[in-house]
């Protein structure tokens, strides 16, 4: 398809609740919003890397510059028949995965709508339906999150992540498991801990997790091995996989018994595609993260989960989880199954931003032809 026009948002969009992690603390979701045209049809893209560089390199101000100047002129003006063409004219650029995630997700996105075929048919997805859990972040006390808790097992969620930092560790979780010992529960640490720690998730080990992720540094790989080495617990990969190479460096090495992929964090959903690919020949599971995107970006992400290999419970989150009014429509919402269990449905048209909405949250925009 010929790449006629990009069209560059960077919005802040302000959340219910302050989400809190080992990293820091959002009040309202920075994130950069991509409407690319081809002739007569345009569709969306997103990429969320918030609005400071704590959970990665990559920040929402940056993400909208290296786009604006570099990533959405090396591609505007272009005829990109794959994704992989897409990627393969970024290729001079260095990082930013962030950045290339707003131009390849709207590139998938347009293909959709140009060929006529549902997004998640495009990536190889053969359902519709993807199965969901329930999150919590870091809270003021763990009264305050155990009927929380409690709320979630009982509405049907499969499993329940938990934020876990310095401070909000070991007592929480063991207060956690007390009140549901059979319960699915794995706890994600956002790379507060280091290696020296591993007595710490020792003892984890006795609380039969399904998983602790991203306990070491963001960019690590090599110290992951030497921790599952010598811990039970499976670990799984978030910040570390940031492209293919990192997935396959972290399985020679052994780093990690199941992936977290999230489209923006890898490149976007060439790449996402790529190593799941990889992983599923490795025989390590995989599944998907969210970073709290609007509609346009989580439908995204509801679209990526249907393929095969991501067979734990999907971080997607309902428009309604975050966000007072979602500035895409339609809004996502929560289902279930025939058995109760919560999901969410791959859509047949993805959502796009909601025109008054978008100008509201707008912190800068542009136009990028060739």
């Amino acid at each position: 398809m010929q790449i006629d026009r990009i069209e560059l948002f960077h919005v802040a969009m302000p959340l219910i609740y302050p989400w809190r992690t080992a990293y820091g603390e959002d009040a309202a979701i920075h994130s950069v919003l991509c409407r690319m045209t081809s002739g007569s049809v345009h569709a969306w893209g997103e990429a969320t890397p918030f609005a400071a560089p704590c959970y990665s390199p990559d920040f929402s101000g940056a993400v909208y510059q290296i786009n604006r100047d570099w990533l959405a002129p090396a591609v505007v003006g272009q005829n990109i028949s794959s994704g992989a063409e897409l990627q393969q004219k970024l290729l001079m650029f260095k990082g930013n995965p962030f950045g290339r995630a707003v131009l390849d997700t709207a590139w998938w996105n347009l293909e959709s709508r140009i060929t006529g075929k549902p997004l998640h048919q495009l990536l190889g997805g053969d359902q519709t339906d993807v199965v969901v859990g329930a999150d919590f972040g870091v809270m003021d006390d763990v009264a305050e999150l155990l009927p929380l808790v409690d709320e979630a097992v009982a509405a049907g969620f499969p499993r329940i992540k938990l934020k876990f930092r310095p401070g909000w560790d070991l007592p929480m979780l063991r207060a956690v498991r007390r009140n549901h010992p059979d319960f699915t529960f794995h706890i994600d640490c956002n790379s507060g801990y280091r290696l020296s720690d591993v007595a710490l998730f020792q003892e984890v080990d006795e609380l039969n997790l399904a998983m602790i992720e991203q306990p070491l540094a963001h960019d690590d790989v090599l110290d992951h091995s030497k921790l599952q080495q010598q811990i039970t617990t499976p670990v799984c990969l978030d910040e570390s996989i940031k492209d293919p190479r990192h997935v396959q460096q972290a399985i020679e090495l052994g780093s990690c018994r199941i992936v977290n992929i999230k489209p923006g964090r890898v490149g976007g959903l060439t790449n996402a595609v790529i190593i799941h690919n990889l992983c599923r020949d490795a025989g390590i599971p995989c599944w998907v993260g969210g970073m709290l995107e609007s509609a346009v970006g989580a439908s995204l992400c509801v679209s990526l989960a249907t393929l095969d290999n991501f067979t734990y419970p999907a971080d997607i989150f309902p428009s309604s989880r975050f966000y007072v009014e979602d500035l895409a429509e339609p809004f996502l919402e929560l289902e279930r199954t025939d058995d109760g269990t919560p999901m969410v449905r791959a859509a047949e048209h993805q959502p796009e931003p909601n025109e008054k909405r978008l100008q509201n949250l707008l912190l800068e925009q542009c136009v990028v032809t060739p």
